[in-house]
C-alpha cells in the first residue's frame, strides 16, 4: 500500500472533500470463516425464499395480510392491536445486536446482514462469470470486444434473475406467492404490487451489484455507533503487529531471525481479500463488517510460509496488549456489560413469549353509537353500541354477547353473532335497562364476548350506559 510523501513546511496542501470510488476486486478465499460465512448464506436464503411457499393448513404458513389487518405467523394470527409484540420483538433485536457487538464485534454485519449476503451471492456470480481477482481486473482494463460484452451481459441478466426472484419472494410475504406468480405471468398483478417487487429487485441489483461497500461505509448507520458498544475487552478482528513487525518479503526458506524480521510477509493478500478494501495492519478501522476472510487468508499464507497461524485473529486489545491466553480472554466475556445485556434480553424475551402464550387471543371492542340514552316503550333506558369481534380460530364460529354491571340489564334484539375464519365483524346492539334501575349519568357496563361452542373462549370489555337525568 503506497503512502503518498508528507508535505513540506509551509506547503500549500490540497484536500479533496468527495473521493471517486476506487473499485474494489475482492480476492476468492476458503477457510473456516468463509465455511461459516456461506453456510449463513445458505441458512438465511433457505429461510427468506423457502418461508412464502411453506403452508399451515389451507394459507401460508407466513403472510403479512396488509389489506385485510391480519397477520399469520404459523399458528398465531395477529391484529393490529398486537402491535405491542412488534414493539418487543424489534426491543429483543436491539438488545441482541448490542449484546453481541459487546462480545464478539460486527458478528451481524459479516455473517447475516442481507447487504452482506446478497453481495457474496453476487460475488460468486461475478467470479464464476469473469473469473477471480486478476482475471476481473485485467477483463475491465481490456478494451470493449464482443467476447467483454457478452461476459458482462451474462453476468447482469444473472444478477437481475436473482434480484427479481428476491423481490418476488418479498412480495410473498404480503400476497400468497402462488397467487402472485399466477399474477406476474398474466401480467395482472395491482400497482402496489407491481411496484414492490420492481423496487426491491432493483434495490438488490444496486446495493449487492454496484454499491457493495459503499452501503456498509457511507449509508449504514452501525458503522458509525459500534465504537460505543466496543471496550477493550470485545472479540474483533485483529492483526498481531508484535508478531508481524517488521514485515517484509521474503523466500519459505529463509529464516525470518536473520533479517530480522516479522512473521508478516508483506504479501497484501489480507487486503486483497477484504470486502471493503481496507488494510486491517493499520488497526480497528469502521469500514472493517467483521467477515474474518483477511484471518483465512492470513492463515492460507501462514501454512504456505510454514509459521503458526493467528497473525490476524479474533482477540482483544487487552489480550494483546497483557499477552492473555484463551481463558483469561473467555473470562473476561462475562463482564457487567455483557451481563447486564443478557439479564434484560432474557426478560423481555421471557416476558414477550410468555404473554403470546397466556393471552386471550379473542378481542371484542366496543363504541358507543350515541354519547346519550334514549327513553323506550315502558319507560326504559336504551344505549346503542357497535361490538367488534375478533375470531382469532381459523374455522367460523358463533359468539353470544351478554352485559352486566347494572341490575336488570339485557340486549334487546340479536345478542348471537356469527364470525368467519380469521375474521372481523362489527355488529350493532342495543342494550336496555328497565325503569328505575341505574343511576342518573354514567353507569358503567361489562360486555362478555363468549364462544357458544366453548365457553373458556371469552373476553370483557367495558363501556359505559348512560341513563337520562
Amino acid at each position: 500500500m503506497s503512502i503518498p510523501p508528507a508535505p513540506q513546511h509551509g506547503a500549500d496542501v490540497e484536500v479533496a472533500l468527495y473521493e471517486v470510488r476506487r473499485k474494489i476486486y475482492p480476492r476468492a478465499v476458503s477457510g473456516r470463516f468463509a465455511a461459516w460465512r456461506w453456510g449463513l448464506v445458505w441458512l438465511t436464503q433457505l429461510v427468506f425464499y423457502g418461508l412464502p411457499w411453506l403452508q399451515w393448513g389451507s394459507r401460508p404458513a407466513v403472510l403479512f395480510d396488509l389489506e385485510a389487518r391480519r397477520f399469520f405467523l404459523f399458528g398465531v394470527v395477529l391484529y393490529p392491536q398486537d402491535f405491542i409484540y412488534l414493539t418487543g420483538l424489534l426491543v429483543v433485536s436491539a438488545l441482541g445486536l448490542f449484546l453481541f457487538t459487546a462480545v464478539a464485534g460486527r458478528l451481524w454485519c459479516g455473517y447475516a446482514c442481507p447487504q452482506t449476503v446478497y453481495t457474496e451471492i453476487f460475488m460468486w456470480i461475478e467470479r464464476r462469470i469473469e473469473g477471480d481477482r486478476a482475471q476481473r481486473i485485467k477483463l475491465d482494463r481490456s478494451p470493449m470486444s464482443a467476447a467483454k460484452l457478452a461476459r458482462k451481459g451474462v453476468k447482469h441478466l444473472l444478477w437481475m434473475a436473482v434480484a427479481l426472484w428476491t423481490g418476488i419472494s418479498f412480495v410473498g410475504y404480503f400476497t400468497p406467492i402462488d397467487a402472485l406468480l399466477a399474477a406476474l405471468l398474466t401480467l395482472s398483478t395491482g400497482p402496489w404490487e407491481t411496484f414492490w417487487v420492481l423496487f426491491y429487485g432493483f434495490a438488490t441489483w444496486g446495493n449487492a451489484g454496484f454499491m457493495r461497500e459503499q452501503v456498509c461505509k457511507y449509508m449504514c448507520p452501525y458503522a458509525r455507533f459500534q465504537s460505543a458498544m466496543f471496550d477493550k475487552d470485545t472479540m474483533i478482528i485483529t492483526y498481531d503487529p508484535g508478531r508481524g513487525e517488521p514485515r517484509g518479503p521474503r523466500s519459505r526458506k529463509a529464516d525470518p531471525k536473520a533479517r530480522p524480521l516479522g512473521d508478516c510477509v508483506d504479501c497484501d493478500i489480507c487486503v486483497h481479500v477484504c470486502p471493503t478494501g481496507i488494510d486491517i495492519r493499520e488497526g480497528l478501522q469502521y469500514e472493517c463488517i467483521g467477515c474474518a476472510a483477511c484471518i483465512d487468508g492470513c492463515n492460507q499464507v501462514m501454512d504456505r510460509m510454514g509459521y503458526p497461524r493467528g497473525l490476524i485473529r479474533y482477540t482483544t486489545e487487552n489480550a494483546l496488549a497483557l499477552q492473555l491466553d484463551h481463558r483469561a480472554i473467555v473470562r473476561r466475556v462475562l463482564r457487567p456489560r455483557v451481563l447486564a445485556y443478557s439479564a434484560i434480553l432474557f426478560a423481555i424475551t421471557l416476558g414477550i413469549f410468555g404473554h403470546l402464550a397466556l393471552r386471550t387471543p379473542l378481542k371484542a371492542d366496543v363504541m358507543r353509537d350515541s354519547a346519550l340514552g334514549r327513553e323506550v316503550e315502558d319507560g326504559m333506558v336504551e344505549n346503542s353500541y357497535r361490538v367488534q369481534i375478533i375470531n382469532p380460530a381459523e374455522q367460523t364460529r358463533r359468539f353470544r354477547v351478554t352485559v352486566g354491571g347494572i341490575e336488570t340489564v339485557f340486549v334487546a334484539g340479536e345478542s348471537e353473532f356469527e364470525v368467519g375464519p380469521a375474521g372481523v365483524r362489527m355488529v350493532p346492539l342495543t342494550v336496555r335497562v328497565k325503569p328505575g334501575h341505574g343511576a342518573p349519568g354514567s353507569n358503567q357496563l361489562s360486555f362478555r364476548v363468549e364462544a357458544i361452542d366453548d365457553a373458556t373462549v371469552g373476553v370483557e370489555a367495558r363501556s359505559t350506559f348512560f341513563v337520562p337525568r
